[in-house]
């Protein structure tokens, strides 16, 4: 288990601003990608920063958790210094931008392991289902400023 923020006292990881929620997810993936379209629409308050899994940085940061490098079969949250994987992730995501969503929470109530088996399930078969893209998400030049790189 680590501490909040345990990555800023990592060498390998790179310094990056972490004072909003950052989503890493896998920029080859169209339903991935789809999220991020997905959570850019919701988030009114502009909250979340997004970073494509193929970075360096995302690299360093799946390293740092002990996550399999080039795999890219979870969408990460860091939230305030912790990290969510996962059905998690996309829970806590999705009940942050407020109003009904907050609702998500809901799907809290059955347990961990049998949401992670849906997940995962999905997340296996996604290039299959969903289509894989050779370019990662194109950020709209308003939005530019939520992406790491």
């Amino acid at each position: 288990m680590h501490s909040p923020y345990s990555y800023r006292d990592d060498p390998a990881v790179p310094a990056f601003p972490d004072d909003r929620p950052l989503i890493v997810f896998d920029g080859a993936c169209v339903l991935c990608s789809g999220f991020v379209r997905f959570v850019l629409r919701h988030d009114r308050r502009g909250q979340f920063r997004f970073l494509a899994a193929q970075s360096d940085l995302a690299t360093a940061i799946y390293r740092h958790y002990g996550l399999a490098v080039g795999v890219w079969e979870t969408n990460l949250l860091l939230a305030d210094g912790l990290l969510h994987t996962r059905s998690e992730a996309g829970i806590e995501i999705t009940s942050r931008f407020g109003g009904i969503w907050s609702l998500m929470r809901v799907l809290r109530l059955l347990p961990r392991p049998i949401r992670d088996w849906l997940y995962d399930r999905i997340a296996r078969n996604r290039y299959r289902w969903f289509g894989r893209q050779d370019l990662c998400l194109v950020a709209d030049p308003t939005q530019a400023d939520r992406f790491l790189t």
